[in-house]
C-alpha cells in the first residue's frame, strides 16, 4: 500500500483538476452551447486533455532533473517553500491567470490554451511532494548507487529506465483521471443546463445572449435560475 498511495494520489490530483471549471470543461461546454452540438464539447477533450499534459510533464522533467542534482531533504524544503508561495499569491491574487479572448478556436489553440491555464495554476507545481515519493523515482536510484558501488554499472542502467518510466506514468495517470472527470462534467452540464438554455432560445436570438467561459461570468442570472431550478447548483 505504501507503493501505491503516490499513484492513487497523482488520480486524485488529476480528478480535482478535472472538476475545477478554469481547467477545462466550462470552455469545453462554452463551444458546445456556441456551436448548439454535443460534438463540439466531446471534440475539445483531447486537446484540452494534452495541452494539460504538456504542462504537467514540463513540470515532472524539472522536477526529476532537479531530483538529479539537488540533495532530496533540500529539494523538499525548496518545493514546500515554492508552494506555499504560490498558494499565498494565488490567494491574494486569485484572478492572475490567463485571459483568453475569443472563443473562434481550433484544435492547437485549445491546446496552447489548456498548457497556460494548468501553469497558470500550478497544475505540475501540486504534484512536487508526490513526485518525490514515487518507489521507482530518479533519486532513490541515485540512492541505491552510492549505497551499493559494486553494482554501479548496473544500478546506474536501471535507474536510468526507472526514472523516465515513473515520470511517464506519473503524467499518464494524472491527465487520464483529469480526462475522464472533466469529460463527465462537461456532458452532464451540458446535457441539464446547455440543452435547456438552448431549448429555452427563440429562433434568430442564439447570437444575443454572451456564451459562457472562462473570461465571462459562467453564466446570466436568467441562466442561474434556470440551473435552480433544473437542481444545478
Amino acid at each position: 500500500m505504501q507503493t501505491l498511495w503516490p499513484w492513487l494520489t497523482l488520480a486524485l490530483l488529476g480528478a480535482y483538476h478535472g472538476i475545477n471549471p478554469a481547467m477545462g470543461w466550462l470552455f469545453a461546454v462554452a463551444l458546445g452551447l456556441q456551436e448548439r452540438r454535443r460534438a463540439a464539447v466531446i471534440r475539445a477533450f483531447a486537446p484540452i486533455a494534452l495541452g494539460h499534459a504538456v504542462s504537467v510533464a514540463a513540470a515532472v522533467a524539472l522536477i526529476s532533473a532537479a531530483q538529479a542534482l539537488v540533495d532530496l531533504g533540500v529539494l523538499r524544503l525548496i518545493g514546500a517553500a515554492a508552494l506555499v508561495i504560490f498558494g499565498l499569491y494565488k490567494l491574494l491574487a486569485p484572478m492572475s491567470h490567463p485571459r483568453w479572448v475569443g472563443m473562434r478556436v481550433n484544435f492547437r489553440d485549445l491546446i496552447a490554451w489548456s498548457f497556460l491555464m494548468a501553469t497558470a495554476h500550478g497544475a505540475g507545481l501540486m504534484l512536487l511532494p508526490v513526485l518525490l515519493r514515487l518507489p521507482s523515482g530518479g533519486t532513490q536510484a541515485a540512492h541505491d548507487m552510492a549505497g551499493h558501488a559494486a553494482h554501479a554499472g548496473h544500478m546506474q542502467m536501471a535507474g536510468a529506465v526507472a526514472a523516465p518510466t515513473a515520470d511517464i506514468a506519473a503524467v499518464v495517470i494524472h491527465t487520464a483521471a483529469m480526462f475522464l472527470v472533466m469529460g463527465a462534467i462537461a456532458m452532464v452540464v451540458y446535457e441539464k443546463v446547455g440543452l435547456a438554455i438552448l431549448r429555452r432560445e427563440k429562433p434568430g436570438q442564439a447570437g444575443e445572449r454572451p456564451i459562457p467561459s472562462p473570461a465571462t461570468p459562467v453564466l446570466s442570472a436568467e441562466d442561474r435560475a434556470l440551473c435552480a431550478g433544473s437542481g444545478v447548483p
